[in-house]
């Protein structure tokens, strides 16, 4: 029997960037665990590494917010995925707003998506969050950026 990482190679899903915000801190990191998890009613799922200054917010934040990126928009990936906010303040060094349910939304992502958290669900080295939609925004149009193409950018937060 072939390893199972054999399996999880060939997969190439879409990044995205996660943002959260609680208690006065904002964070958010590179995420390639995320998908539409129910048609009805709307439901998106995530999940985020424990090791990750973002899962630290996120565990108290009341909502997140999920930026679509296009390859184009690469160095934002690198900055979320390479850097860690417990030394680097990320949103210094972008645009971004207030949106929804006081969401930090990234100015100029391909798309992006406010939810609120209805579960967290413990999976091993990570925590999955099902969010149901409070608001939503389009930016650049085009093909998302893809696990092959941010390779390789190395993770900002210690390893797991």
């Amino acid at each position: 029997m072939a390893d199972v990482d054999d399996f999880f190679h060939r997969l190439d899903p879409d990044l995205c960037v996660v943002t959260a915000v609680a208690g006065g801190e904002r964070a958010g990191c590179l995420v390639g665990f995320a998908s539409q998890c129910s048609i009805r009613p709307p439901r998106f799922a995530l999940w985020l590494s424990k090791a990750n200054h973002t899962y630290r917010v996120a565990r108290a934040a009341h909502c997140l917010a999920v930026h679509l990126l296009t390859p184009e928009q690469r160095d934002l990936a690198v900055l979320f995925g390479g850097e860690t906010g417990d030394e680097v303040d990320k949103f210094a060094r972008v645009g971004w707003s207030e949106g929804p349910g006081g969401a930090a939304v990234l100015t100029g992502a391909a798309a992006w998506l406010v939810g609120e958290i209805l579960h967290r669900t413990d999976g091993g080295d990570h925590v999955g969050f099902v969010l149901e939609p409070l608001g939503w925004g389009q930016g650049p149009a085009g093909p998302l950026l893809r696990l092959s193409g941010a390779l390789p950018i190395a993770p900002g937060h210690p390893a797991e």
